[in-house]
């Protein structure tokens, strides 16, 4: 039986600190860097983003790569948002995914397929409709 995925963010006294709690009983946080007025004590909600994505690209190459028995031995994904800038419209995410062990040509290319289909690629890919209301 799955759940249906919640966080809870919290911010009180501290200007910008967020405090993160979810259904599984996990704690975390995210802060603005000093130079826009926050504490830099935790990493930044832009950050967060591209961690989901990073997470769940390697946790998805893993799976696969242990159910087809695939030598795979190490992930490392590198993220960047708007590296060259803030487009027109959007925004660019650059991934690069460097996997270790003794793949060949043909795995690798499984692996790249089985990245751009993990769950937050497709998340952050496809359609997200927000509703949003306001409570006191």
């Amino acid at each position: 039986m799955s759940t249906i995925p919640s966080v809870t963010a919290k911010l009180e006294e501290t200007p910008y600190l967020v405090t993160f709690s979810d259904d599984l009983g996990h704690t975390w946080s995210a802060d603005e860097p000093t130079e826009v007025g926050g504490g830099n004590t935790a990493t930044s909600p832009d950050r967060l983003i591209l961690a989901s994505l990073g997470a769940c690209t390697a946790i998805t190459l893993k799976m696969v790569a242990s159910r087809r028995q695939l030598p795979l031995t190490g992930i490392e994904v590198e993220l960047q948002l708007n590296p060259h800038g803030k487009p027109e419209s959007g925004n660019d995410i650059v991934r690069r995914i460097t996997v270790h062990g003794e793949l060949n040509d043909e795995q690798q290319a499984q692996l790249l397929k089985v990245a751009n289909a993990c769950p937050m690629h497709k998340l952050l890919t496809g359609e997200i409709r927000i509703q949003t209301e306001l409570g006191t």
